[in-house]
């Protein structure tokens, strides 16, 4: 028997299809397009009229179905309004019967809950806030969903029922039927019903299909979504709790402002300021810091000095010995005049010419929001990135790019005195965060064992050299050498957040500066960079927290703080200051400007107690200064920077190809020298390649680590070796580096492996031990801040001068 080729029913499927309804006794039956939509049966004239034109719409939830014969069927609500209709065949019509029966059940269901929720709703507390909103929005629409599905199960099942028995019976009566005139109807009612029994099967095997593909897709968001809400109601106290502080701080701010000029009042930390912990990522976990409320009002206030301290040049009112009187003259005129003893650059060779342009960066469009919505509260290193988010420049350069200004080592190395170098490696220390103002992109992620030099003795005194020398954590050592007297060293790791909103990268470790000259040993930690708005509207960065720049040999500390974006604060954006400070707490410099644009100093002349009008009734320190020095001013961008990612001159040049550098040197990665070429596609391909190729060898080298451990058992660890779970859905594994700056963290457990890279560059967990020691540097105890920390052990520089490679891994 031929049947009309009409889709099978499914639940929650918009129905629709040709009826004949009756009208009246002259006109009978007439030939209607009908459309079954959200729990309501619409009918037209013709399928034209569906976009103007609707002839009559009946609720299925308040409705009646009854079946009357083969074809036909009658809908009624109890009376206002009654359809006569017929199909044009009996599986056309239990069709439409079991479309309107699952259609009638999931509209009751739903005029339930509705009628549930308006009775709980005064109860439920208002959403607070748009993202928690559409959070609590997404999980009931899955749950409803769910039951949803679960009700349709239960009809389906409750028509299987219907139809088998009706088809057993047929089977029965067939059985007892006599050849005759009559077996060809009984076959053909046998078919039919047979045909109705296959059509509701299909329909509970779609219903119980979907069911659980939602049940598989939503069973790990529930637990996450449960967590995000609880972590959401946490801040939401948190919030509140500040809101109300702040109005108070804001209120006694107010009360208290002075009447000084803005470009007199520079405000600052106390010099006795909280240890350099604050630096931590420890502190920024709790995420109770908020970036659109003002956090403090300033604690101390610089006044003019007195004349009198101009024309005293033997003073000692700021115990800084008889250098009051040249307030006039900078620290470089002052104490960084001409130095016999500093080495002056030797042009032997011209200075190598320099590219001052890369491609231009593609317009390729890519949705943000499809990769990032499902990955609200993971770790950074469980989210995948294409290389659409890079800049066509590895972390190993990004590091590397601290040194845009080393001319302020330069000039610190120089310094007679211990207090004056502090202030110029402070001004170091925030000059480093100005190239990320713009810089939205997400370095490449090294791979183990890549390496990156910067040779600019010609150009600048120093070269530098960084490593990566472990995946898990992903960390890499960086380590610059100066012939104008200073060294430089660090080691990079990330500890991230992901909140939907935005991201937060917190460094972790030290960062080391010695001067040869006088053995001054400084240290300090970075603070934290939060990239907002990273679903919706434009990219903007901002750097937070507070940095104790320590000088181990002397005892002197400067404390900055970098204040977090406000809308309600009266400063200006992206602000920093700070005091110098010697080993008795007692201040002599304050230092104040903007991470992006440029610092500048004073000379403290007396500081004094003023009145209680600081936070909680903490009285304010007056400082009385000098005039302000610059002492650091960020060099312009190119031209055309919008169109090359924002680069600095020296960070065009940063993956310039060099013939003599390096096997693993980063300008010899190919993937991202494709991504600089704007063949993105390419990159992307090339970047998989390289990560299984590091998975490959990795696994090796942990099957050589596991045979040295357990020499007898090689075939039983070659088999759990080969079982290892390596194969990861690319949502489990990225790269995690976004920031130009970070330091260390403690060493892998003996589960985890050094090194190991999954797909986007995450490092992967097994049960085995890796044996990988990086090539250039080792691990040791820092005995200042009781890290362990990567130092450079020497060799690297000495094999490029012979061109001997042989030693570095084939990593590309």
């Amino acid at each position: 028997m031929s049947e009309p080729k009409a889709p099978t029913p499914t639940p929650g499927d918009t129905y629709k299809g040709w009826l004949f309804k009756w009208t009246n006794y002259i006109k009978g039956y007439q030939r209607r397009w009908f459309v079954l939509s959200n729990g309501l049966l619409s009918y037209y004239r013709t399928q034209a009229e569906m976009g103007h034109t609707c002839r009559g719409t009946i609720n299925l939830a308040t409705a009646n179905i009854v079946v009357e014969d083969s074809c036909n069927f009658i809908i009624s609500n109890g009376g206002a309004q009654t359809y006569h209709l017929k199909a044009s065949s009996e599986v056309e019509r239990q069709r439409w019967i079991t479309a309107l029966e699952l259609a009638k059940a999931k509209a009751v269901r739903m005029q339930a809950e509705s009628d549930d929720s308006g009775d709980e709703c005064p109860m439920s507390p208002p959403p607070a806030g748009q993202s928690g909103a559409s959070r609590n929005s997404e999980v009931q629409s899955t749950l409803r969903t769910l039951g949803s599905k679960v009700e349709d199960l239960s009809t389906c099942n409750d028509l299987i029922a219907k139809h088998g028995s009706a088809l057993q019976r047929s089977l029965s009566e067939l059985e007892g039927v006599k050849l005759g005139g009559d077996t060809g109807d009984k076959i053909r009612q046998v078919t039919e019903r047979a045909t109705l029994f296959r059509i509701t099967s299909n329909a509970m095997i779609n219903t119980c299909r979907d069911f659980l593909a939602l049940a598989q897709a939503h069973s790990k968001r529930w637990q996450k979504a449960l967590q995000a809400e609880r972590e959401q109601r946490v801040r939401l106290e948190e919030t509140l709790e500040q809101l109300a502080k702040q109005h108070n701080h804001l209120e006694r701010a107010f009360r208290g402002a002075t009447v000084l000029p803005a470009s007199q009042s520079n405000p600052a930390t106390d010099s006795k300021g909280p240890s350099s912990g604050k630096g931590d990522a420890s502190d920024e976990d709790d995420e109770n810091e908020f970036f659109d409320a003002m956090e403090d009002v300033q604690e101390f206030i610089t006044v003019p000095a007195d004349p009198k301290y101009h024309r005293r040049s033997g003073s000692n009112v700021s115990g800084i010995s008889s250098e009051i009187g040249m307030d006039d003259q900078s620290l470089d005129e002052q104490s960084l005049a001409s130095n016999p003893e500093s080495p002056q650059p030797q042009e032997l060779e011209p200075v190598k010419k320099r590219r001052t342009r890369i491609p231009d960066k593609p317009n390729y469009s890519l949705n943000l929001w499809s990769i990032m919505k499902n990955c609200i509260g993971k770790e950074l290193s469980k989210i995948p990135m294409p290389v659409n988010f890079n800049e066509p420049i590895s972390m190993l350069q990004r590091l590397s790019e601290d040194l845009e200004y080393s001319e302020l080592l330069d000039k610190a190395a120089k310094c007679q005195s211990s207090l004056e170098q502090l202030c110029y490696v402070a001004a170091f220390t925030v000059s480093s965060y100005s190239t990320t103002v713009h810089r939205t992109g997400k370095p490449f992620n090294p791979l183990l064992g890549e390496t990156f030099e910067l040779d600019r003795r010609y150009e600048s005194g120093y070269r530098s050299l960084c490593e990566q020398v472990s995946h898990h954590p992903p960390a890499a050592a960086h380590h610059a050498i100066s012939e104008r007297g200073w060294t430089l060293r660090q080691e990079i790791t990330l500890a991230s957040k992901f909140r939907g909103k935005y991201l937060s990268i917190m460094p972790l470790g030290s960062i080391h500066c010695i001067f040869e000259k006088s053995n001054n040993h400084y240290t300090w930690k970075k603070v934290t960079t939060t990239v907002h708005n990273i679903i919706v509207g434009k990219l903007w960065i901002d750097q937070s927290g507070e940095i104790d720049i320590i000088n181990h040999q002397t005892g002197d500390r400067c404390h900055l703080k970098f204040a977090p974006y406000s809308y309600f604060s009266r400063d200006v954006a992206r602000k920093v200051t700070g005091v110098v400070a010697d080993k008795e707490g007692k201040a002599h410099y304050v230092l104040s400007g903007t991470w992006d644009e440029k610092m500048e100093f004073s000379r403290v002349m007396q500081s004094s107690r003023g009145g209680e009008n600081g936070t909680e009734g903490r009285q304010k320190t007056v400082y009385q200064t000098l005039k302000a020095r610059e002492i650091w001013k960020k060099n312009p961008l190119p031209d055309g920077a919008e169109n090359m990612y924002y680069f600095s001159d020296l960070a065009l040049t940063l993956n310039e190809q060099e013939d003599s550098v390096a096997p693993t040197d980063s300008r010899r990665r190919p993937d991202q020298r494709l991504m600089e070429q704007g063949r993105w596609e390419e990159a992307n391909a090339e970047k998989q390649r390289l990560e299984e190729k590091q998975r490959s060898v990795r696994r090796e080298r942990e099957r050589e680590a596991a045979r040295t451990a357990n020499p007898t058992d090689e075939t039983v660890i070659e088999d759990s070796i080969n079982d290892t779970p390596l194969k990861i859905d690319a949502e489990e594994t990225t790269s995690s580096d976004i920031s130009s700056s970070t330091e260390t963290l403690p060493g892998p457990s003996s589960f985890q492996i050094d090194g190991m890279e999954g797909p986007y560059g995450s490092p992967v967990k097994s049960a085995h031990q890796d044996n990988y020691r990086a090539l250039w540097f080792e691990r040791t105890d820092d005995p200042l801040t009781g890290e362990q920390t990567h130092v450079y052990k020497g060799g690297y520089w000495e094999a490029k001068d012979h061109g001997s490679w042989e030693i570095c891994p084939d990593i590309f």
